[in-house]
């Protein structure tokens, strides 16, 4: 029974340990190129996306004013929402770069860089709809 104690102890050390571990520059670099092409792909499927909701919203015989704003203030925080979004993996990841207490502190910045890109889309969607 020491012995499983032992064991048990042994590998939640190690479990911690490698939470805060540095990767190596090669497997951060490659794993940075991943996230910016995955968000890079991502923003413009979101600009895709807002384009054809304000051409549909366009289509219509007499579109609405209030609509064609709507459109454009959904696609414009969708846009942002993403941008936002990609930008936080591609931190995170140059985060893993680094080890223990860095590596935390730089996590903990990119989050609150996001929750502030989400926060200024959210303030900037809410004042296109005040009119």
């Amino acid at each position: 029974m020491k012995e499983i104690g032992s064991i048990l102890i042994a590998v939640v050390a190690l479990v911690v340990v490698g939470c805060n571990r540095a990767d190596s520059p090669q497997e951060t670099a490659e794993d940075v190129a991943s996230e910016q092409r995955e968000a890079s792909e991502e923003v413009a499927k979101a600009r895709r996306d807002a384009g054809e909701e304000m051409r549909d919203e366009a289509a219509e015989r007499n579109p609405d004013a209030a609509d064609m704003n709507q459109a454009a203030a959904d696609g414009a925080y969708k846009t942002a929402v993403e941008k936002a979004e990609g930008e936080y993996e591609v931190a995170v990841q140059k985060c893993e770069a680094m080890s223990g207490d860095a590596q935390e502190s730089c996590k903990e910045q990119a989050e609150a860089r996001f929750d502030a890109a989400k926060a200024a889309a959210k303030a900037d969607y809410d004042r296109r709809h005040e009119g």
